[in-house]
Order: structure tokens, then C-alpha cells, then sequence
């Protein structure tokens, strides 16, 4: 069999095949999502003066009061929520609505 010519239809072919296959295989694959993020809160440990005061004015007015509500209000932490909460109820200015386990709901008193 003699030798084939260096310009045949197969060597078109085969680069019009590879030109289609680079094209193509990126967009097929599956792309892994990058998952969301939030900001880091920079949350008080401790009450300054102006917090413990806006505290102590907002609230006993509010309707619901959580320690998720005290702590996003007041830009505390947590644990610092549930002790101003725990003031607040020694003190008389809130009322207790449904104590959870590790939970509880208070409210306004009127």
C-alpha cells in the first residue's frame, strides 16, 4: 500500500474533531458552587456606658423580647443578651412570657 498524502481529508477531519472537543468539554462539566458567605459580626462582649443605657431605655419597650432580639439590637454577644435579660427581669422592667430549656420569651411589662 503506498504511503498516504500528507493533506488527505483525514487530518482535516481529525482537527475540525479536536477544534470541537476543547469547545465543548469545558462547558459540559459541572461547575461546584462556591457556598455563601456572610460577614463576620463584630460583637461586644461587654456593655459600655451608652450600650448598657440604650439597654436600659429600648428594652423594656419592645414586645418580644429573646436573647436573639437583645443580642442583634444591641450588638452583643449571646451569652451577654441572656445576662442583660436576666438584669432586666431582677429589675422589674420585663416579664416572662415562656421559659424553654435553654430558651425563654419575655415581654413588656405594662
Amino acid at each position: 500500500m503506498p504511503p498516504k498524502a500528507a493533506g488527505g481529508k483525514s487530518k482535516q477531519i481529525q482537527a475540525s474533531k479536536a477544534a470541537s472537543k476543547g469547545s465543548s468539554g469545558g462547558a459540559g462539566r459541572k461547575k461546584w458552587s462556591k457556598g455563601r458567605s456572610r460577614e463576620k459580626l463584630n460583637n461586644a462582649i461587654l456593655f459600655d456606658k451608652e450600650t448598657y443605657a440604650k439597654l436600659l431605655k429600648e428594652m423594656p419597650t419592645a414586645k418580644v423580647i429573646t436573647t436573639a432580639v437583645v443580642s442583634e439590637r444591641m450588638k452583643c454577644n449571646g451569652s451577654l443578651a441572656r445576662k442583660a435579660i436576666r438584669e432586666l427581669l431582677s429589675k422589674g422592667l420585663i416579664k416572662q412570657v415562656i421559659k424553654g430549656h435553654g430558651n425563654g420569651v419575655y415581654t413588656k411589662t405594662q
